[in-house]
């Protein structure tokens, strides 16, 4: 295991760059039928992306999208084993011999930290696995190492700036440097966007895989609360938190998910899901949809709306029955109880993490304040920490914690996205993910002005976005989302969108001198 580092070596070859894989975006098929074919192997795809990882992390565009990768010597002897099963027809699935990327707020127990991008836990070493880790390794897939991150998952500060975090630095947008990567999964996204690697994991609590999706021109699927196993991921909140995959293409997106999934005792939201999503990969999956435009999630922006409006007369053309001018019958009304929820639970899940994961130093989030105040030149140069601050201070509430829940799943669920799926005869919403990417600004934080993100992520619902298309030269991502346990659906409309439209264009990643 190593930090990543600059290698001055390289510096010349940065100046020359660009992106040679820009027309050569293989997915997981693609590199599965090379494989087979003796084309290619694990170890040289290994070798490719650390290469690119190399050249491109904090030298060349340096895009800061990973803080850690897994000693080169161990990856090879894995990617070594996984060949040689291949040669003797033990291929595992579609993840076989594939690199992954994790958030690094993911436990693993191979020698690297889980840091949640923070200063504090850079030692942080994890006694086992994650639950997800340890499917995606009984898939096959290669934990190559650990993606960037807005620093505790973008919920310590109400002032901070997405992508940006003390261990890792600040995560850069591929297609302009001088633009946020969004968050919280910055590193995950830019780093697929980027082609570091295949596929990526994340993690979202309310826009954390959303918005990094749409901002750097990928696929994400959040998932309903409990497909993925949140056993080992450092929490913000047990009603909300989930991980999900990052890719370029849905069907990617997909097999990674596919490979996580699995029933976990120790999570009590977990749930038994035996969907082949595969097959839902359909051409003609937006053919009969009955899909419902929300227009309150959209007109904040007057260039993605002309840019999603295009899109819906697309849907039409490809056999949707679309029904527009939709909105929330109460509007967008769970934000205040969501507050209440991610207040009062963050501060007991870092007690239930710290016990299942011990650090030396730490036990709660009191600690970690404490911790910061010493630290400060470090972890609090841009901004402070005052949702940890208030964390602590709102563990009294109870009462109000447990009517905030129940209310802030109600509004969102059965009076949000139910009661317009319900009342319409719908079987999907759409609407922009999120506006295209602000300049970075880390004095004052974040500018966001719009997005879809809220009512799936506070209804625990799943939520799907897609490459739409570009404002200027920013892509911008398209929502599908629906009720619980929907994803087969979302997956049809989503695929069927993405292969009518062709939507993504790879960045072009370059040295910015």
């Amino acid at each position: 295991m190593k930090t990543i580092k600059a290698f001055c070596w390289l510096a010349f070859f940065a100046l020359l760059s660009v992106n040679v894989w820009a027309a050569d975006e293989p997915s997981i098929e693609q590199l599965q039928h090379q494989m087979n074919r003796g084309e290619i192997t694990s170890v040289s795809l290994v070798e490719r992306y650390l290469d690119r990882i190399a050249r491109h992390n904090r030298d060349g565009a340096e895009l800061q999208a990973v803080i850690t990768v897994q000693d080169r010597e161990k990856l090879i002897e894995i990617a070594k084993q996984l060949d040689e099963q291949r040669k003797a027809g033990q291929v595992r699935s579609a993840m076989h011999g594939i690199p992954v990327l994790l958030k690094d707020n993911i436990d693993t127990a191979d020698g690297m930290p889980n840091t949640a991008g923070s200063y504090l836990l850079r030692n942080h070493m994890p006694p086992d696995n994650a639950f997800i880790v340890e499917k995606l390794r009984e898939a096959g897939a290669i934990i190559l190492g650990k993606a960037n991150l807005s620093e505790w998952a973008n919920f310590r500060s109400t002032n901070s700036s997405s992508g940006w975090s003390s261990q890792g630095g600040l995560v850069k947008n591929p297609y302009d440097q001088s633009r946020t990567a969004c968050g919280s999964s910055s590193g995950s996204a830019t780093a697929v966007s980027a082609n570091f690697i295949t596929v990526a994991v994340g993690t979202e609590t309310d826009g954390s895989l959303v918005c990094p999706a749409a901002i750097n021109g990928i696929v994400t699927i959040k998932p309903t609360v409990g497909l993925l196993s949140r056993d080992g991921i450092i929490p913000i909140s047990a009603s909300q938190d989930t991980a999900g995959p990052m890719a370029r293409s849905v069907a990617d997106a997909v097999h990674l998910l596919q490979a996580m999934r699995g029933v976990d005792d120790s999570d009590t939201a977990s749930y038994n899901d035996t969907t082949n999503y595969i097959k839902h990969l359909k051409t003609d999956g937006l053919k009969g949809k009955r899909i419902g435009v929300m227009r309150d999630l959209a007109g904040y922006n007057t260039e993605l709306d002309e840019v999603f409006n295009g899109r819906i007369e697309q849907l039409k053309a490809a056999g949707a029955i679309v029904v527009d001018g939709l909105e929330f019958p109460n509007g967008r009304n769970w934000g205040g109880d969501e507050y209440t929820v991610l207040l009062y639970e963050f501060a007991h899940g870092m007690r239930d993490y710290f016990e299942q994961s011990p650090h030396p130093e730490f036990s709660s989030l009191e600690d970690l304040i404490a911790a910061n105040k010493a630290n400060a030149g470090i972890t609090m140069t841009w901004f402070g920490q005052e949702l940890f601050e208030m964390s602590v201070s709102r563990q009294a509430d109870k009462e109000a914690y447990e009517q905030a829940k129940v209310d802030a799943k109600r509004k969102a669920g059965a009076e949000g996205i139910d009661a317009v799926l319900n009342e319409h005869q719908l079987d999907l919403l759409i609407a922009p993910t999120v506006s295209p990417a602000w300049k970075i600004d880390l004095i004052n934080g974040d500018h966001f002005t719009g997005s879809a993100s809220g009512a799936a992520a506070v209804a625990g619902y799943p939520h799907i976005t897609v490459p739409m298309g570009f404002v200027q030269h920013m892509p911008v991502g398209l929502s599908f989302f629906g009720t619980a346990r929907s994803e087969a659906l979302l997956i049809e409309a989503a695929h069927a969108f993405e292969q009518m439209t062709q939507a993504r264009r790879a960045p072009v990643v370059a040295s910015p001198h």
